[in-house]
C-alpha cells in the first residue's frame, strides 16, 4: 500500500550542485531537454556549442547539466534518470534552478508491432504500474499526459516527415516482470507502449503545475511469441536516433 499525503515534501529540492569555479547563483533556461540516451547526450555535448554549469547527484551517480546554445538559443540539456524515482528527483531540482518547461524523450518498447522501428510514438495516458506517481497525485489507474503542444509538435513531425501515433503507455518500474498476461492486459486496456517513467513525469508536473511534453520513439517489440530487440540497443539505428534528437531540440526552441 502507498499512502498518499497531500502536504509538500519534508526534504526540499535545492537546485543542481557544483563543481569549484562553477556560479552558484546560475538560473537555468527555462526550457530543458531530457534525454534517456547516453549515446544522444554525449553527441550533442560533442556537436553543440554546450556550457557545463552543474551537475546533478546521488549515492553513486553524477550527470552534468548543460546550458546548451542551439539556433542562438539557450536550453537546458541533460541526462534524464530512468525509472520513476530517478526522473523525479531530476524534474525538482532541475525546476528548483530555474526550469519551467520539460521535453523528455526516449526508447520504449511497443505492444503493437505494426509500429516501425524508431518511429515516433505521442503518449496521451499512462497506466501507473509503478509506484512514483501515487506520492505526487491521488490514486487512479491512469493519468492523461500531454495536456499541451500536441498539435505543435505533430506541425513539427510533419515537417521532419517523421512517423507518428497518438496513444496510451504503460509505465512499469520492473521490466523483468513485463509478463505475457500484463502485456495482454494492457494492450486490451489500449496501451501501444511500455515504458518507465510516463505516468510519473505526467504526476510530477501535474502536481508542480509545470509545463511538459515527452514523446518516445519505437525500440523493442511485445507484440510476439518472442521478445524481439530490434533497436533497444543504443547505438542500432543510431542515424535515425540523432534525427530525434534534433527534432527535440527544434521543439524546444519552438517553445523558448
Amino acid at each position: 500500500m502507498i499512502r498518499y499525503s497531500d502536504e509538500e515534501g519534508f526534504i526540499k529540492p535545492k537546485g543542481i550542485k557544483f563543481r569549484d569555479g562553477q556560479d552558484k547563483n546560475i538560473k537555468l533556461p527555462e526550457v530543458a531537454v531530457l534525454v534517456f540516451s547516453r549515446h544522444l547526450f554525449n553527441d550533442v555535448v560533442e556537436k553543440f556549442q554546450c556550457m557545463e554549469v552543474g551537475y546533478i547527484s546521488c549515492a553513486n551517480l553524477e550527470k552534468n547539466v548543460y546550458i546548451l546554445k542551439y539556433k542562438d538559443k539557450e536550453i537546458t540539456f541533460a541526462m534524464a534518470g530512468v525509472s520513476g524515482p530517478h526522473i523525479s528527483a531530476d524534474i525538482e531540482d532541475l525546476n528548483a534552478q530555474g526550469v519551467k518547461k520539460f521535453i523528455i524523450f526516449g526508447n520504449c518498447g511497443v505492444l503493437d508491432s505494426s509500429i516501425e522501428d524508431c518511429s515516433i510514438i505521442i503518449p496521451t495516458k499512462a497506466f501507473r504500474d509503478e509506484g512514483t506517481s501515487y506520492h505526487y497525485v491521488k490514486d487512479t489507474d491512469a493519468i492523461d499526459m500531454n495536456p499541451k503542444y500536441i498539435d505543435e509538435f505533430i506541425d513539427l513531425l510533419k515537417v521532419y516527415g517523421f512517423d507518428y501515433k497518438l496513444g496510451y503507455t504503460w509505465t512499469t518500474d520492473a521490466f523483468y516482470r513485463e509478463t505475457k498476461e500484463k502485456i495482454n492486459y494492457f494492450k486490451s486496456m489500449g496501451a501501444i507502449t511500455v515504458e518507465m517513467e510516463g505516468s510519473v513525469i505526467a504526476s510530477v508536473c501535474q502536481r508542480k503545475n509545470l509545463d511538459y511534453f515527452t514523446f518516445y520513439y519505437a525500440g523493442d517489440n511485445l507484440d510476439s511469441t518472442e521478445w524481439e530487440e530490434r533497436s533497444l540497443s543504443g547505438l542500432t539505428n543510431i542515424d535515425k536516433k540523432k534525427e530525434v534528437m534534433l527534432l527535440a531540440l527544434d521543439f524546444a526552441v519552438k517553445l523558448i
